[in-house]
């Protein structure tokens, strides 16, 4: 059901889409007019508010996830990186998370044999987790080419080796081709593994069908349905310098993607695609762990109203004594 609900919600904003292109007056005033600086106001307060409302949570202990020898005794070899006792542990711990996705490397799966857990390797969500990401922060990047002028010499750059391969004209870029394989995988996993297509909601559904929706539009624009690219990045210095200009013969195709690309925007912040930011802010991963060099007192603790033994004592004496209980008065 939720896969059905996202294909019926990605199929509207299609239909939408291709309703916006065949009204220039539409498409003037509010694709390339009003949506682009609402979508940004959006995605900016709303990035803004979650990054706000998590940094203000209280963490008063230590709860780093830790694999490793903690720091102790000075001939106990500690792990510097997996068990961070210091600054320098948390940063080179926090670039592995985000570069290499160190804790997805670990992910293991199980199974049952002969009644026996048997646990192994799991390597492909990672390999296919990473490559999925890195495409798509490679692909966003190239899109910076449309936004400056002149391009940023690295963009150049990264547009080459991209398409270093030269499959084809337009030339066939490898991060689309990655972006695709990535997407692929991570949809097939929801919906043929049982356990995760149970635990699968409408939002884990969608993003992977809008971010779809993103990448197959750039694709046929680019190799199937070409536009006028001088038409686009007159379009979007437009958006920058406040005097968007709708581009001519600009087709259906074209918007679609900028509708796919506006509503993943602006949902980005109030979705779980928001972990972009919230990697930052994760407790497990940020906190050094020194519990064993410095106690932890919770600043939030209330006061306790406390029963010693004495008082238990003095209020169960008989009845200690009627079970046999040792007593310390009698």
């Amino acid at each position: 059901m939720n896969l059905l609900i996202s294909v019926i919600t990605v199929s509207v904003i299609a239909l939408l889409a291709m309703g916006i292109a065949m009204s220039q007056t539409l498409s003037c005033y509010i694709l390339a007019g009003i949506v682009p600086y609402a979508v940004f106001v959006i995605f900016l307060a709303g990035f803004i508010y979650r990054i706000i409302r998590w940094g203000m949570a209280p963490v008063p202990f230590r709860i780093p996830t830790t694999c490793g020898q903690e720091k102790s005794l000075p001939w106990v070899k500690n792990n510097p990186v997996e068990n961070p006792s210091g600054t320098w542990g948390v940063i080179g711990r926090m670039a592995g998370e985000i570069f290499l996705f160190r804790s997805l490397f670990r992910n293991a799966k199980m199974q049952l044999i002969d009644g026996r857990p048997v646990y192994g390797s799991a390597k492909w969500l990672w390999f296919f987790g990473l490559m999925f990401h890195a495409s798509l922060l490679t692909i966003v990047l190239r899109h910076l080419r449309f936004f400056t002028e002149p391009v940023i010499s690295c963009v150049s750059a990264l547009s080459a080796l991209d398409g270093f391969w030269e499959i084809g004209v337009p030339a066939l870029y490898m991060s689309d081709l990655a972006l695709l394989a990535g997407l692929a995988f991570l949809f097939l996993r929801r919906v043929t593994i049982p356990q995760v297509r149970y635990i699968s909601l409408f939002t884990d559904y969608f993003a992977l069908l809008l971010i779809a929706g993103v990448a197959a539009t750039g694709l046929l624009m680019r190799h199937f349905f070409p536009v006028d690219l001088h038409e686009i990045k007159t379009l979007a210095m437009g958006w920058v310098t406040f005097a968007p200009v709708i581009p001519q013969g600009a087709g259906v195709v074209f918007y679609m993607h900028l509708c796919f690309v506006f509503i993943l925007i602006a949902w980005f912040p109030f979705s779980k695609l928001m972990h972009m930011g919230g990697i930052f802010l994760s407790p497990t991963r940020n906190l050094v762990n020194n519990n064993r060099s410095q106690r932890h007192i919770n600043p939030w603790n209330g006061p306790v109203k406390v029963h010693t033994y004495e008082e238990y004592e003095d209020e169960f004496r008989d009845k200690m004594k009627a079970a046999g209980l040792p007593v310390e008065k009698e």
